[in-house]
């Protein structure tokens, strides 16, 4: 090789090289935020997580999966074995509940700024098609078709064929998960014929009856929403006949279940629903200003118009106006989910305070 394309090879390489100490992080200089998200979130999280440290090389983020309640009270317990730097769970309640407990134990706040909302979702019932066309022949979801179906315990007592064995329903342990939590408020009002739920009302004689038909029915339930889906999914017709979740995992996963099953699940939208606002707090505790700052990029991120469009591919309705489910690039709305809309007509609530939900726990722990 001669001596000046041996010279311009070395300047090409050594060109290159600098370049790639520019972009790559400096060492002692790479922060970690460790976000702790509930399980719903997962899927798209992990999407986001390379795409952030993708645009933020300097920043790496290790994300932790929990149940919602679980991750409150493991935070609250100091039951962790990290240090979390952002708290998501499935709904601005949580917060608002490790918030008032923090401040209980330790009269200080717990949070560096205004929690904020990183997406949105609805809770529904999904049912295999055959079983959902006897349990609400007129298409509608209805608790007391449901409850019915539990008490007479077989399809075949319910005008179902008799080879479908007992009717198996399936929400999430509420001592553990929002969607459990919120199953429970939803049947309990209708139950008690009003338009909202409050704690006191708990006490009505129809109450502890109905938690220990549905406790006695789903014997050993998940302690997630998403990994109830998925358990779903795998057990199938005549093991899993009708369970509530959210419209977000039920969008994402419907096409696993045409997989598994052959079939895909039938969406029912519950009316009333609860709407869910996934909220982010970054937390104080252990969490010095710099980690702080670096934790706010990941917030600042997560709601651009970009970002809310990967929520939404994965079943979740954007906090962001400038994102519509029916446009957006790959939306599950324009898949052809059976029973899926993009504006149900029902009532959408907001999920009851924190006082009710503690009294649904309270009363299903008592439930024999």
């Amino acid at each position: 090789m001669k001596p000046q394309h041996r010279s311009l090879i070395t300047s090409i390489a050594l060109t290159l090289a600098s370049l790639g100490l520019a972009f790559a992080p400096i060492p002692g200089t790479q922060q970690t935020i460790i976000v702790v998200a509930g399980t719903e979130l997962q899927e798209p999280l992990q999407v986001l997580e390379a795409k952030f440290e993708q645009e933020y090389p300097n920043l790496r983020v290790e994300l932790k999966f929990q149940g919602s309640q679980d991750l409150v009270n493991r935070y609250i317990d100091n039951k962790n074995d990290f240090n979390p730097t952002i708290l998501i769970p499935a709904g601005a309640g949580f917060i608002e509940e490790l918030g008032d407990r923090w401040r209980t134990q330790h009269n200080s706040d717990p949070f560096y700024e205004t929690p904020r909302p990183i997406a949105k979702t609805l809770l529904v019932a999904i049912a295999w098609p055959e079983r959902g066309k006897i349990l609400f022949p007129d298409g509608q979801f209805r608790w007391e078709r449901v409850e019915r179906a539990m008490q007479a315990g077989n399809w075949s007592d319910i005008q179902g064929p008799a080879n479908w064995g007992s009717f198996d329903f399936v929400t999430t342990d509420p001592t553990r998960s929002n969607s459990g939590q919120l199953t429970l408020s939803l049947w309990s009002q209708a139950k008690l014929g009003g338009n909202s739920l409050k704690g006191n009302q708990l006490s009505d004689p129809a109450i502890p009856p109905l938690f220990k038909l549905v406790k006695r029915s789903v014997y050993q339930p998940p302690r997630s929403t998403d990994v109830l889906l998925q358990e779903f999914i795998a057990r199938g017709p005549n093991d899993a006949d009708l369970a509530t979740v959210y419209e977000s995992i039920a969008l994402y996963r419907w096409q696993q279940a045409g997989a598994s099953q052959g079939q895909p699940y039938q969406i029912y939208y519950l009316n009333p629903t609860i709407e869910t606002v996934s909220t982010a707090a970054i937390v104080r505790q252990n969490v010095d200003p710099r980690m702080a700052k670096a934790a706010n990029q990941f917030l600042d991120f997560l709601t651009q118009p970009a970002q809310q469009t990967v929520f939404v591919q994965h079943g979740f309705r954007p906090v962001s106006n400038s994102v519509d489910l029916k446009t957006a690039p790959q939306s599950p709305w324009n898949q052809q989910v059976p029973g899926a809309k993009t504006d149900p007509a029902v009532q959408i609530t907001q999920s009851p305070d924190r006082n009710t939900l503690t009294e649904i726990i309270r009363v299903w722990e008592r439930a024999q």
